[in-house]
């Protein structure tokens, strides 16, 4: 029996700024929580796509699994959750705000 489709984001890096991206209705952010949750195996596979001959803009697009229950967006995997809290090298950026919460 096939697996159950669960709900996914498309992710990427920023091709010149190598930021984790998401892709949304009209683009792309560098908040998850504006990431397009798809629910539709084959409306995730043309959105994956077309992340893909982005080129020019982004690298490495891919489909990451999402838990949707609290009604945002959150990494159900560790990978994921280490990519949208970003690099853990630098004394700033994502990692210093949130160590400062």
């Amino acid at each position: 029996m096939a697996k159950a489709f669960t709900p996914k984001v498309v992710t990427a890096s920023d091709l010149l700024r190598g930021d984790v991206i998401y892709q949304t209705a009209t683009g792309w952010s560098r908040d998850l929580a504006d990431a397009e949750v798809l629910t539709d195996e084959a409306d995730a596979d043309l959105r994956l796509i077309d992340a893909s001959q982005q080129t020019g803009s982004v690298v490495g697009a891919y489909l990451a699994d999402v838990d949707t229950a609290a009604g945002t967006p959150k990494p159900k995997h560790f990978r994921e959750d280490f990519r949208a809290k970003g690099p853990s090298n630098y004394p700033h950026g994502k990692q210093e705000a949130l160590n400062n919460v």
